[in-house]
């Protein structure tokens, strides 16, 4: 469960009620079937209009990555794998690596390893794994831009429902007091059009576009590496190239581990 998620949702919800009662304002005013039909079906609709529905299937699946952890392998432990496994090759070779393949879980790194392992030329290797980044890259970006689209409709139709509430209000001016109250529930559609254009769809958008960079940047990392035990480089060597995609405080704690293990196997072999 991605607890930032149901964190944001809830402070969203908190700030709205919060507000109208400080404010004085009757929390009974939210409840506005009219309001929820202009901007919840008006922004589904412009959605249809503006991306295909091949697109726009994709929608359910996109909710439940906003609520879903992400589940990527860390950074640390990455750096650690492809050490281990330049370690088996300059030992034995690249093919030993093949018993190994299965295991790998993700399928981009198991169908990179599978590439090196056939032989497969370096520039081949690398243009075939670019180009699936890219490709994913376009895939994230497609979905982040539904949501990024919505939260620019969805102000505007808040505008159009406090328009449509004012025309319904003024329509009858007899009763002012009915008249004050009609306005105020006017507004109400434009509160919800904001409330959901930038604090649901724009941040749902960037939320989508960080994880998808997120994924990006460790791919990247996978390719990196790869290219690095296809090459032969040493064990060092390869950390000292991996290491650039970690952050200065994930570097020194990586550091401090294999000193820890240096030690515990310097300490195993005198006893």
């Amino acid at each position: 469960m991605e607890k930032s998620t149901i964190t944001g949702i809830i402070l969203g919800i908190v700030a709205i009620i919060g507000g109208m009662l400080l404010k004085h304002a009757p929390l009974a005013q939210l409840i506005n079937p009219a309001a929820y039909v202009i901007i919840l079906i008006g922004t589904a609709a412009s959605l249809f209009m503006a991306f295909p529905m091949s697109e726009l299937k994709k929608f359910p699946a996109l909710i439940r990555i906003l609520f879903k952890k992400q589940e990527l392998v860390s950074r640390e432990e990455l750096i650690r794998l492809f050490m281990e496994w330049a370690t088996i090759t300059r030992r034995e070779g690249l093919l030993a690596l093949e018993s190994r393949v299965d295991d790998i879980e993700d399928p981009f790194l198991r169908n990179g390893m599978r590439m090196i392992i056939d032989g497969q030329d370096q520039d081949f290797v690398r243009d075939v794994l670019l180009e699936e980044i890219h490709a994913t890259e376009q895939r994230h970006k497609a979905g982040a831009q539904i949501f990024s689209q919505a939260g620019m409709y969805a102000p505007a139709l808040g505008v159009l429902g406090a328009v449509i509430g004012l025309i319904a209000a003024l329509s009858d001016m007899t009763d002012m007091a009915q008249l004050a109250y009609s306005i105020a529930a006017a507004f109400i559609a434009t509160m919800l059009g904001i409330f959901t254009g930038y604090v649901l769809w724009h941040p749902i958008s960037n939320k989508l576009r960080r994880l998808s960079q997120r994924e990006t940047e460790l791919r990247l990392m996978m390719v990196e590496g790869l290219l690095s035990i296809q090459s032969g480089v040493s064990t060092i060597a390869i950390n000292q190239k991996l290491s650039v995609f970690l952050t200065p405080q994930e570097r020194q704690a990586l550091h401090e581990r294999e000193e820890r293990e240096r030690e515990a196997r310097g300490v195993e072999q005198t006893a």
